[in-house]
């Protein structure tokens, strides 16, 4: 049980997810909530060594690269989140375990359900109460990230449509925790859409955060 709220933010490269992140957390500020930022890779020292590894190292085995992001939302989830939300903080995430599922699951063909029993064991069972997928079509990411790509920013637009359409997928199926956004609108449009989602779901009054 935690007493903050959890909040994840998932999509394609270059959907802007860094962004939208930034503009909820200054939403939640600026109603006096305590916010933890993070992202997966990378939101502690070890997620850090993990990032530089399967993003900008050499090759890694697809079942390898599946086990190193398992082990950094562990050990991301034990030493940040998890002491966060019982402190009462919102936390938002920049990626988390739909993000495995998409891309080690669904892009890397190693299996949705046994990367998503994978991850649920690794964070303990805990998922964010709600997730924000911010979409964007394969070849626009690619557009927007130009002439630099990591390791799986440069795979071929057929991977990043496939990791796409799995979480459309996963959206579908549970609407109740997610929502999809159009990740081609202006970022202050994509802000206004999670906003109005969230005051949908009494997570904010109509005047400002709840």
């Amino acid at each position: 049980m935690t007493d903050g709220l959890f909040i994840a933010f998932e999509g394609g490269d270059g959907a802007g997810k860094s962004t939208q992140v930034a503009l909820l957390r200054e939403a939640f500020e600026r109603a006096g909530r305590a916010v933890t930022v993070t992202r997966q890779p990378g939101g502690t020292p070890l997620g850090q060594q993990i990032r530089d590894l399967v993003l900008h190292g050499d090759h890694v085995a697809p079942r390898a690269e599946a086990l190193l992001y398992a082990a950094d939302k562990a050990h991301h989830v034990e030493m940040l989140i998890r002491p966060a939300l019982h402190r009462g903080d919102v936390v938002i995430t920049d990626r988390y375990v739909d993000s495995s599922v998409a891309y080690q699951g669904a892009g890397r063909g190693l299996g949705a359900q046994e990367i998503h029993d994978l991850n649920v064991w690794a964070v303990d069972g805990l998922l964010p109460d709600l997730t924000v997928v911010v979409d964007i079509p394969a070849e626009e990411g690619r557009r927007r990230r130009g002439d630099l790509h990591d390791r799986l920013e440069s795979e071929a637009d057929s991977f990043h449509e496939a990791i796409r359409q799995h979480f459309l997928s996963m959206a579908a199926g549970n609407p109740q925790r997610y929502t999809v956004v159009d990740g081609t609108a202006a970022p202050e449009a994509v802000h206004a859409d999670v906003m109005g989602w969230l005051e949908k779901l009494g997570v904010v009054g109509h005047d400002g955060l709840a």
